[in-house]
């Protein structure tokens, strides 16, 4: 190179060098790029957890994580995370309230939704280490981990979705409704409306779209509703009420149904309508109605968890589509229901809600529902014990079968009459059993009694028996209802406590159940002084005896409205007994009758000759055994 080129490359350098020199960021600026540069980082970090967590507590074996916040985070940043609803991603978490004569609802506007809600009519009773109970308001919707929250699908959002729990809405509160506002570019917003009923447990609520059309996913045509739930304790039977909790809902045009109540279940609705869907405890329900159009793509879920250690009975969840069809003014409206499960308020929906409580399917919930159900109701309306409503419906019902109790006590008069006549028979034929049988029959069948004639009351009775045995768990009319040394008819009652755990008793010990299983040994022992075919065979005499004591141990955690009816209605049969062979039956009048009878002429019924068949075909048989064992004894 000549002189020129040099002179200027060295002039070239020493630009660059000043230039380097005197631009350069001063410490300050320096440390400030770098937490710019930590603070964009974090977010998308951050944000990609979050999904991964939220991922996970939709399996519901997990809570949701806590919602990232956004206070310190800048507009850009928000810009980049929540796309055109940035501006709504920074505030301050105020609360709201609604209220009535029967409810408080609070509301928070991160995320524009239900953070508790207060039954004023409701209490649950919680019991110290010393068996000391409180009563305290019943408070639903209000554990931290509980999620009701939408994913909006913004198309310049991270992600690709902005979720409601994450941004903050503008409040406003007019007379009995709550408007939650999410302001949006361009104009745009979405909105949260909610309404409560001035005299009811009844939310009404909305949400709509407006001017979302240009910053949305073009080729989405729903919100993504995620409902998680952790069911709080209310009942002193923690077991019962946790088999009793569970997801119930309803596609539209068929039956509702519901995830198992004993295990973990899931139930997938993959392009179905769904009309409702409830998160339900023993005796309170939060239900989401679709009211002009139905929910879309169900997932439901209901989650077992240890009640020794967790303060949850179960994890309940709702996952579905919520179709928008218009995103520049779109509005989908539905109605909440918080609250007690009574069976009238349920059914006014006329939605088949009312199933929701477990009164039983088939011809046990029939009964439940359109005839256990409206008696106690009525008399209900003019006793107010509880407990005395259930003796006089045992007395009812024991005056409305009685006809049968006649029936049952008269053939087992007429078999005790017979008893001469079986004593000869018995000592005719002592070595031959099979022969000693043929021989009975024939002489009631001549006689015209029917050794099966007491066993029709029972079975007539087992429906309303059975129906009873689902009615008093599920019905909320006994809840907290005391009767005697009963303190919720609901849930069971205590005489003293164990001080220790029995597996399938408890560490407690029922009264009800205790003098009830009393009673059914006093009964069964009186009966069997009287039946001849008891006599006969002795394994069922005692089987008799030991169903009683066996029972015990289920019953004695059952709900006390039941063994209080099982009780005083075994009381009812023994004064029936007693007063009808006693007083109502003359035994030379029986004597008389059976004389009568046996002068008739008869006609075998088909089930006899099978019967009568059976019985020689056995003891041939019997007969030809012993001719071969004889034979080879001789040989």
């Amino acid at each position: 190179m000549d002189r020129k080129q040099y002179t200027g490359l060295i002039i070239i350098m020493f630009i660059l060098f000043a230039w380097t020199y005197f631009m350069k960021p001063s410490e300050e600026e320096l440390k400030q790029a770098r937490e710019n540069k930590e603070s964009v980082e974090t977010p998308y970090e951050g944000t990609a957890e979050a999904v991964a967590q939220i991922a996970d507590s939709i399996a519901f074996n997990q809570p949701m994580v806590e919602s990232i916040t956004n206070d310190s985070v800048s507009s850009a940043e928000n810009k980049v995370r929540f796309g055109a609803f940035g501006i709504a991603a920074q505030g301050e978490e105020t609360l709201s309230t609604l209220e009535n004569e029967f409810i408080k609802i609070t509301f928070t506007n991160k995320g524009g939704k239900i953070s508790e809600v207060l039954l004023k009519q409701h209490y649950q009773t919680t019991t110290d280490k010393d068996h000391h109970e409180s009563k305290e308001l019943i408070k639903m919707m209000n554990q931290p981990n509980n999620r009701f929250d939408y994913d909006i699908p913004v198309a310049d959002a991270f992600g690709k979705t902005v979720n409601t729990t994450d941004i903050y809405f503008q409040t406003e509160q007019q007379g009995n409704s709550i408007i939650f506002r999410a302001p949006a570019e361009n104009g745009g917003y979405f909105e949260q409306k909610y309404t409560l009923s001035p005299d009811d447990y009844v939310l009404n609520y909305s949400i709509q779209t407006k001017n979302l059309s240009k910053v949305v996913d073009p080729n989405a045509k729903s919100l993504h509703l995620t409902w998680l739930s952790h069911l709080s304790k209310y009942e002193k039977g923690t077991r019962f009420e946790q088999s009793y909790s569970t997801v119930y809902f309803k596609e539209s045009a068929k039956k509702m149904d519901y995830c198992s109540c004993t295990r973990d279940a899931t139930e997938t609705l993959t392009d179905k309508d769904i009309q409702w869907m409830a998160h339900t405890n023993q005796f309170f329900n939060t239900s989401l109605i679709a009211d002009n159009m139905p929910f879309h793509n169900g997932l439901m879920t209901a989650t077992m968890t240890d009640l020794e250690k967790s303060p949850y009975t179960k994890i309940t969840s709702s996952v579905v589509d919520v179709p928008i069809n218009n995103w520049d003014n779109g509005q989908f409206d539905m109605t909440m229901y918080i609250g007690p499960n009574e069976f009238s308020k349920l059914r006014s929906f006329n939605i088949s809600l009312e199933n929701i409580i477990p009164f039983g399917s088939s011809i046990f919930g029939t009964i439940n529902r359109w005839f256990i159900r409206p008696v106690f109701d009525f008399l209900s309306e003019y006793i107010s014990s509880k407990g005395l409503v259930i003796i006089l419906l045992i007395f009812f019902i024991k005056m409305a079968l009685y006809p049968l109790m006649y029936k049952m006590l008269h053939s087992q008069a007429k078999m005790g009459a017979l008893k001469p006549e079986i004593a000869h028979i018995k000592e005719k034929y002592k070595n031959d059993m099979n022969q000693q049988q043929m021989e009975t029959m024939k002489i009631y069948r001549e006689h015209g009694v029917s050794p099966f004639g007491g066993c029709m009351p029972m079975v007539l009775q087992m429906p309303i028996w059975y129906a009873l045995f689902r009615f008093f768990p599920a019905s909320i009319t006994f809840r907290q209802e005391p009767f005697l040394w009963a303190s919720d008819l609901s849930s069971y009652d205590v005489l003293f406590y164990l001080g220790f755990e029995i597996p399938f008793f408890g560490s407690h010990i029922s009264l009800f159940t205790l003098l009830w299983a009393v009673s059914m040994l006093i009964y069964t022992y009186y009966n069997m002084q009287n039946m001849e075919m008891a006599n006969a065979n002795p394994a069922m005499k005692y089987v008799q005896y030991i169903m009683p004591v066996m029972f015990l141990g289920f019953f004695n955690n059952y709900a006390s409205g039941l063994t209080c009816y099982m009780l005083f209605s075994n009381l009812f049969n023994i004064i029936q007994t007693v007063v009808t062979k006693n007083y109502v039956f003359d035994e030379q009048k029986i004597r008389e009758e059976l004389l009568k009878e046996k002068e008739k002429p008869k006609k075998k019924s088909s089930f006899q000759e099978r019967l009568e068949e059976a019985m020689k075909q056995q003891q041939a048989a019997k007969q030809q055994q012993q001719a071969a064992q004889n034979k080879k004894r001789n040989k």
